[in-house]
């Protein structure tokens, strides 16, 4: 509780810091910010979920004075009611907070995750408007923002806030060649993750492999460390500067040790599912009747996975409210699920091929989670076994 209240009391004598420069500017020269050194802070991911895509901060160094601050748009509060629901409905909502430096970095360190750092060719009228532009930010009113995953992030706000600050643009390379979609990078990120992996294609929708443009690759803290790499400010008296004066490695890369998720691989998974379906429809064949209790078990996963993705429909996340796996995996399942088990006559299995064959035309148009086709292969299965039985 200590360690609490010493870090809230840091903050409040920071966050005072930094408002009261803003707000006394007859007492606090241009000049003043020559010793100002501005940095962004592009960390890489470590092995926790949550940080398998980087982060991004902004570093104040005051050389002057000692005065060494990260401002960091990604805290969070995972205790709130009802965090986990909020999360999936896209209603998070992230916060700008301060740290010293330090520490910030110590965190990083102890993950081994490398923290590069751009020091920004700002002059020095550009860095006292940057200073009253955070430490508006940080006002009690304005400091929450409803985080958008792909769209208002960690990696966005210091971007617009450079941005902003600037007396002039910047103009950025053109990256022609490089159109990757949100699917492929998020899966580039989680590709030792592979039930994150599952996750995010499970949920994203056709929208998530649309190409993008260089402004939406940036909601990835590295692809933002390229652009502005490759930036020139263009000042409204005509000059040019690059936006990046140097730059270097605040914490060297350690070794980070890359863990499973878990012991089996959705493909795995996918694949003795298969089989158990294939030994299941061959021992019906055989015995010419069928297995209502596995129909009810495929039937249930498949429903109980579709309400998922129906709730996601209404979820302010981006790129969730058109996903085509709805054609096949969607609540219709539970509907039919008591006729079923009661062995009653039902439109269930022509229902089942019509969701097939939309999920296959639906293959074209968007990239499925690996466990789709395998899912769709097993009621393809069990609509096989039943049209049989009906002969």
């Amino acid at each position: 509780m200590q360690a609490v209240k010493r870090t809230v009391l840091l903050l409040a004598v920071l966050f005072l810091a930094v408002v009261g420069r803003a707000q006394q500017p007859k007492t606090v020269g241009v000049e003043y910010f020559d010793s100002v050194e501005v940095g962004l802070l592009t960390c890489a991911p470590h092995e926790e979920v949550y940080s398998l895509y980087g982060h991004t901060a902004l570093r104040w160094h005051d050389l002057h004075t000692g005065q060494d601050i990260a401002f960091n748009w990604g805290v969070f509060n995972y205790n709130k009611p009802y965090f986990v629901a909020r999360f999936v409905f896209g209603l998070t909502d992230y916060e700008l907070g301060l740290a010293d430096f330090q520490p910030f970095a110590d965190y990083y360190r102890r993950w081994g995750a490398m923290v590069s750092e751009q020091i920004l060719n700002l002059k020095p009228a550009e860095k006292q408007r940057l200073q009253a532009l955070l430490a508006d930010n940080l006002l009690p009113e304005n400091r929450i923002y409803r985080y958008n995953y792909f769209y208002d992030n960690c990696s966005t706000r210091p971007r617009d806030m450079v941005e902003r600050c600037l007396d002039g643009r910047v103009e950025y390379d053109p990256r022609r060649d490089y159109e990757p979609s949100f699917r492929q990078m998020i899966r580039e990120k989680t590709r030792n993750h592979d039930w994150a992996t599952e996750g995010n294609d499970l949920l994203l929708g056709v929208r998530a492999d649309l190409k993008t443009t260089r402004q939406e690759q940036e909601f990835l803290p590295e692809n933002l460390q390229y652009d502005f790499d490759h930036a020139q400010i263009r000042g409204n008296d005509g000059s040019w500067r690059p936006l990046v004066k140097s730059r270097r490695v605040v914490v060297p890369p350690g070794v980070q040790v890359v863990e499973r998720d878990f012991v089996v691989s959705p493909v795995e998974v996918g694949v003795a599912l298969l089989v158990v379906s294939l030994l299941i429809f061959v021992g019906e064949w055989k015995r010419r009747r069928t297995y209502k209790y596995w129909d009810a078990a495929l039937m249930t996963v498949t429903g109980l996975a579709g309400c998922v993705l129906f709730v996601m429909l209404f979820s302010q996340h981006p790129a969730t409210s058109t996903n085509l796996q709805l054609l096949l995996i969607n609540p219709v399942h539970l509907f039919y699920l008591p006729s079923v088990l009661r062995r009653r006559r039902t439109h269930y299995w022509t229902v089942v091929l019509v969701m097939l064959l939309l999920l296959l035309v639906g293959a074209f148009f968007q990239r499925y989670a690996v466990l789709t086709p395998f899912l769709a292969l097993c009621l393809l299965l069990r609509y096989l076994i039943h049209k049989k039985s009906e002969k």
